[in-house]
This record gives structure tokens, C-alpha cells and sequence, in this order.
């Protein structure tokens, strides 16, 4: 079974944790969070990352950041290097909830699909509910559109 680490800014890493949980509380040994402080040197946040990944005691972690280039993904790529991790970026709720779902699949396999419910999770939503929405009338020709 592979672990789950989500390195982020602080307090996102705890709190996306914490949601993951609330789904699957059964989880809580196999999913990691690191909040990484705004002074705190990248040294420090990446040798208690080191701490970490290794406490998680999983054969391979699933790393996941917020935002490339920031703080918190450079000191995932330095976490990752060597180790048999891999890293994604951009992480999101429906992403950690895909991969928590899947954590017993290879690690390749995990990444798929960390990237299909991270895509799949952002969607346009109607501004206005179904009920707000104007009705047709009955003389109308399309009634292949019955749902508005």
C-alpha cells in the first residue's frame, strides 16, 4: 500500500488532511501533511519531511504539492529525489480523495488517478438552480430536452 503526503503551505496541508479523514478515517496511518511555515528555512522543512516520509513506513508515496515553483513543491522535489516517491503538483480535495481511494494500486497507477480526480473534480457549476431557471412551454417542438 503506498502512503500519501501532502506538502503545502500552511495551514492547507493539515486542513486538506483533515478532510481526507473526515471521509476515510480509516486512513490516518497511510496519509502524511507537512505545513510549511513562512520562516521557517527549506533545510528544516525538508529534513522533517525526510522524518516524516520515513514514520509513513509505506514501500512508496504518493507526494503531492499546491503550487509548482513555491516552497513547498521545491522542498518535495528534493524529498522525492532518489526515493521511490513520485510528485505531483496542484493538489485538491478531489485529487486526495481519488488517491486515498486507490492507495493499494502501483504507484504509476495512483498517479493516473490523482490526475483524473483532480480534473474530473473542477467543474462549472449553473449560476442559477434548476428551479430559478425558466420553464418551457408546451407548444414547444424539442422534446428531446426534458431536463434544463
Amino acid at each position: 500500500m503506498n502512503g500519501i503526503f501532502i506538502i503545502a503551505h500552511a495551514p492547507l496541508a493539515s486542513a486538506l488532511r483533515q478532510c481526507v479523514l473526515h471521509v476515510f478515517p480509516d486512513c490516518a496511518d497511510t496519509v502524511a501533511a507537512l505545513d510549511v511555515q513562512p520562516n521557517v528555512p527549506p533545510e528544516e522543512s525538508l529534513a522533517q519531511a525526510r522524518m516524516m516520509l520515513r514514520m509513513l513506513g509505506t514501500p512508496g508515496a504518493l507526494v503531492v504539492t499546491d503550487v509548482f515553483g513555491a516552497t513547498p513543491c521545491n522542498v518535495a522535489q528534493r524529498l522525492v529525489d532518489g526515493v521511490r516517491s513520485k510528485l505531483i503538483t496542484g493538489v485538491n480535495l478531489p485529487m486526495l480523495l481519488r488517491t486515498v481511494s486507490y492507495r493499494h494500486e502501483s504507484l504509476d497507477a495512483l498517479i493516473s488517478r490523482a490526475m483524473i480526480g483532480a480534473t474530473q473534480g473542477v467543474i462549472q457549476v449553473a449560476v442559477t438552480a434548476p428551479q430559478n431557471q425558466a420553464r418551457r412551454q408546451h407548444h414547444d417542438q424539442d422534446h428531446r430536452d426534458h431536463q434544463q
